[in-house]
């Protein structure tokens, strides 16, 4: 079943690629006494992730900050080292966290999970974008397949 307004963001191991390597992240502690903004792209370096929904946080982290969000992360179910090379080629700072599911535990354990088998992609995440205040989303919009209108920043920044 699909995360919806209400529920509290389940308890997983993520992954965020550091200058050390990869670290581990608990979701509960990333939402834990904050308000975050988690948008989800179906795979880092593909042609819209890459060219207007990663950007479109980035370019609005201080309108985000403006409203009272702590942070705004970024997953897709991919590997620690793919998202932070994502995070180089897109010339990221801290505005942005940069969370990798490899597994799709978290993208599953939120009913976001998307099959891309056929296309030869496996199973990855749906896109979307939540907001949450300590650990209970308050917000959350999942696109259509193909689509990239609910999701965008300034969608978001507009439910804050």
């Amino acid at each position: 079943m699909t995360i919806k307004a209400g529920d509290n963001i389940p308890s997983a191991k993520l992954m965020q690629a550091t200058a050390e390597g990869p670290v581990e992240v608990s979701t509960d502690d990333l939402f834990a006494g904050k308000t975050v903004v988690l948008f989800g792209v179906p795979g880092a370096f593909t042609p819209t992730c890459s060219a207007k929904h990663l950007p479109g946080f980035v370019t609005q982290a201080a309108a985000f900050q403006a409203k009272g969000v702590d942070t705004v992360a970024c997953i897709a179910v991919n590997d620690a080292f793919v998202m932070g090379a994502w995070r180089k080629d897109q010339s990221i700072g801290d505005e942005v966290v940069m969370l990798a599911d490899g597994s799709a535990a978290f993208t599953k354990a939120m009913g976001l999970e998307f099959d891309l088998t056929a296309r030869g992609l496996g199973v990855r995440s749906q896109r979307f974008a939540l907001v949450a205040k300590n650990g209970v989303v308050t917000h959350v919009a999942v696109e259509a397949p193909g689509a990239f209108e609910v999701s965008k920043a300034e969608t978001v920044l507009a439910a804050l």
